[in-house]
């Protein structure tokens, strides 16, 4: 049910390091970016795939991984992601991308969660240092980074109380994330 793919579509940050995620895996995910729909039919996104340690060892430093996890700045060695799928977009396009980035990142993590994989979306990301690392042509920037792995952490969605929509952890590090009340999201 396309219900709970959404809900087990969450933010992980902590994942088995020894799972392997082949670029075939990862190519299907892109594939079902291409599927979704484009602005004006444009397609202006390109994706960069890593499966290999010595890439993700490349993009791992190049991310802000939890803002609001305090005494926390990323993931152990062995519970970082065996993959990452950077999303470029081409400069030349005449139209925003911003929906386009949205709509294809979503195709992909629900792919993933399908697949009993999970994934983190990062903005915060060290753009011109990761560019230059990586050879990406000027042609192209970076939009967003997705991190994929076997999830080893529990995330548990619960009500917004006070109207604090901050994550965060507790001391058996299952990972809380609020969420408002659909009565208060429909006018």
């Amino acid at each position: 049910m396309l219900k709970n793919l959404i809900a087990k579509n969450r933010s992980y940050r902590r994942f088995y390091g020894d799972h392997e995620i082949s670029n075939k895996i990862l190519r299907e995910f892109v594939d079902f970016a291409r599927l979704s729909p484009s602005a004006a039919n444009l397609q202006p996104l390109k994706f960069y795939l890593s499966s290999s340690p010595k890439t993700n060892k490349i993009i791992f430093p190049t991310l802000g991984w939890a803002g609001y996890i305090k005494n926390w700045d990323s993931p152990d060695e062995e519970e970082r992601p065996s993959a990452y799928i950077i999303i470029l977009g081409d400069k030349s396009s005449p139209r925003k991308m911003e929906y386009d980035v949205g709509i294809a990142v979503q195709s992909i993590l629900l792919g993933a969660v399908e697949k009993g994989l999970g994934g983190c979306i990062f903005g915060s990301i060290k753009r011109n240092i990761l560019s230059e690392k990586l050879n990406i042509p000027d042609k192209y920037e970076i939009m967003l980074i997705i991190a994929l792995g076997k999830p080893k952490e529990k995330v548990v969605i619960e009500t917004v109380k006070n109207n604090d929509v901050k994550y965060w952890r507790d001391e058996k590090k299952i990972h809380h994330v609020p969420k408002r009340n659909i009565d208060d999201l429909i006018l």
